[in-house]
C-alpha cells in the first residue's frame, strides 16, 4: 500500500494512539501528494503525474534525517486534468471537487493536532487551485501552515540534463518525464511510439505565452495531436536516475525547512 513511500513515513500505518500520544505534533510535516490521471502521449501510461510525485517523495522521505517527523498521507490520483479533456483515459475533478476534497482531508489533519501541510502537487495544470485552498485554510485556522508546492520547484539541476528547447518549450510528457519514468516504471514506457512535437511558433512580436506572466487559455488539443509536448526521443532511464536523485536532494532541504518553519511574531498579532 505505501509504494514508494517508506513504510515508517507512512501515515495510514499509524494506529490512532500512535497520533495521539505522538509528541510535538505542532512540529510534524505532513505531506498529501496530489497527482493526476490523464494522458502522456503514446508511449506512456496515464499514471505519469501520480507515480513521478511518489517516487520523488519516496527518495526525498528515505534520505531525510530520522530526527525530523514526517509521514506521507496516501495520494490522491485524480486531479483537474481538463485540459487533456478529448483524449481517451482522462479522468478529471472539476476546481470546487478538488478543492472540497483538500480542504476536508486539511480540516482531519487539524483535528488530529498538526499544523504544518504540505500540498505536494505534481500536475502542472492545478497549481493555482492548490495555492486557493492552502490561503483558505489558513484562513480559517491561523496556527495551521499549509504549503503549496509544486514538486518541480525546488532546488535542482535538471534543466543541464535538457536541451535548451526542452527547457522552454517541453512542458508535458517530454525528455525529463519519460526520462523519470524509464528509471522508476520502465515496463511500462513504450519508447517506439515515443514522439517529438512541440507546440507551433508564436509570432515573436507577441507579449502572449502558453505559460509564463501573460498566458491565454489553452487545451492540449489546441497545441498537440499526439498528447506529448516535448521531445520524448532523446529520453533515457540513466538520465532518468539523476533528475530523481536531483529532485528529491531537493526536497530533503525543503522538507527540513518546513520542519524548522517558525512564523515571525508579528505574524501572529
Amino acid at each position: 500500500m505505501h509504494q514508494a513511500i517508506p513504510p515508517h513515513r507512512f501515515y495510514p500505518y499509524l494506529t490512532w494512539q500512535d497520533i495521539a500520544t505522538m509528541p510535538h505534533k505542532d512540529q510534524v510535516v505532513i505531506i498529501q501528494p496530489i497527482g493526476a490521471i490523464e494522458q502522456h502521449g503514446p508511449h506512456l501510461p496515464i499514471a505519469v503525474d501520480t507515480a513521478l510525485g511518489l517516487a520523488i517523495i519516496g527518495r526525498a522521505l528515505e534520505q531525510l534525517s530520522p530526527s525530523i517527523p514526517a509521514y506521507c498521507l496516501p495520494p490522491l490520483c485524480y486531479g483537474k486534468s481538463n485540459e487533456h479533456w478529448g483524449f481517451p483515459g482522462t479522468i478529471s475533478l472539476s476546481a470546487s471537487t478538488l478543492m472540497a476534497v483538500l480542504n476536508d482531508v486539511a480540516d482531519s489533519i487539524y483535528q488530529a493536532g498538526f499544523r504544518k501541510l504540505i500540498l505536494l502537487n505534481s500536475h502542472g495544470g492545478q497549481p493555482q487551485v492548490l495555492e486557493i485552498v492552502a490561503r483558505d485554510i489558513h484562513q480559517r485556522q491561523p496556527d495551521f501552515w499549509v504549503f503549496p508546492h509544486f514538486v518541480w520547484r525546488v532546488p535542482h539541476e535538471v534543466g543541464d540534463l535538457l536541451s535548451p528547447q526542452e527547457r522552454q518549450e517541453g512542458i508535458h510528457a517530454g525528455d525529463a518525464e519519460t526520462s523519470l519514468m524509464l528509471a522508476i516504471l520502465p515496463d511500462q514506457v513504450h519508447m517506439e511510439r515515443a514522439v517529438k512535437e512541440y507546440p507551433p511558433k508564436p509570432d515573436q512580436t507577441s507579449l502572449l505565452s502558453l505559460e509564463g506572466a501573460l498566458p491565454f487559455s489553452w487545451t492540449t488539443r489546441d497545441i498537440s495531436k499526439s498528447g506529448v509536448v516535448g521531445d520524448a526521443t532523446v529520453a533515457t532511464a540513466d538520465k532518468g536516475q539523476k533528475i530523481l536523485a536531483d529532485v528529491a536532494a531537493g526536497w530533503v532541504t525543503v522538507l527540513e525547512e518546513i520542519y524548522r518553519f517558525e512564523p515571525p511574531e508579528r505574524w501572529r498579532d
